[in-house]
């Protein structure tokens, strides 16, 4: 395992990369979500990709990687909420890739039923400068956007489960909570977990910093989602790939503690 950061001056993304013998798992860092991507010769699997207005970012970052977008075999979704399908909501049709979600997460992604934050749900957030901030970030991004991914399918058989046949090999991991079907994954051979929006490490409407689970504005299943975390305590990996906030560098049995404690 072999942690590498880069970052350019003014950079709108700051990407992580950890070596395994599963190939390069690659962590996108942005102020408002974040994407992992997987690499494993030039072929390269997605998980997750940002607002609607972030799909041009993810492109970028594909490119910082020495990668091609036309190179994706096929995309994961943690979850369906437009922060992190609304860009693949503009990519996956352009590039001609297969979208995948845990077969419970795969109708909210389709649209045929939407568990998102409504505006009602936002106005107590609105009420403090982090709040206004996040929304003058998010809404020009496409926050509004209730667009999905109508061709997403249930993640796909497994040669040898419970890797799936993507570049990477990852593991989905059930994380059911956040939404119905939000799921988790194991990367770089079980040395990191993707954990979405289950477990996050910072958010711009949080005071706080470290692992921390979202505010229950947020949440479809605030109980749900604190049975999934706790479930992360099982794990073995030592680096937490969130879907808001840095990269952790901690035992993610740790950090699903911390945030439990909170």
């Amino acid at each position: 395992m072999n942690p590498k950061d880069s970052a350019s001056p003014g950079s709108r993304c700051q990407i992580t990369s950890i070596e395994s013998d599963s190939g390069t798992a690659h962590f996108v860092y942005t102020e408002v979500s974040n994407w992992t991507i997987l690499q494993s010769g030039d072929d390269l699997t997605l998980i997750d990709g940002g607002y609607p207005g972030q799909a041009g970012l993810v492109v970028e970052s594909i490119r910082k990687i020495g990668g091609r977008p036309e190179a994706i075999v096929g995309a994961l979704l943690t979850h369906a909420h437009v922060d992190h399908i609304g860009g693949l909501a503009k990519l996956a049709p352009k590039y001609g890739f297969p979208v995948y979600a845990d077969e419970l997460e795969v109708g909210h992604a389709r649209r045929d039923y939407l568990q998102q934050a409504t505006p009602a749900d936002v106005v107590p957030l609105a009420m403090h400068g982090r709040g206004l901030r996040w929304l003058s970030k998010i809404i020009p991004l496409g926050a509004l956007s209730k667009t999905g991914v109508t061709a997403t399918q249930a993640f796909p058989a497994a040669a040898n489960p419970p890797a799936l046949d993507l570049p990477g090999r990852p593991a989905p991991v059930p994380a059911h909570g956040h939404t119905n079907g939000h799921s988790g994954f194991l990367v770089a051979d079980g040395d990191a977990l993707v954990s979405g929006d289950a477990l996050v490490s910072a958010h711009m409407t949080s005071p706080l910093t470290g692992p921390q689970c979202l505010s229950k504005h947020f949440q479809h299943d605030v109980e749900a989602n604190r049975a999934a975390v706790q479930s992360f305590t099982s794990l073995d990996a030592q680096i937490l790939m969130p879907g808001h906030g840095p990269l952790l560098r901690t035992s993610v049995a740790q950090a699903a503690r911390e945030a439990l404690a909170r």
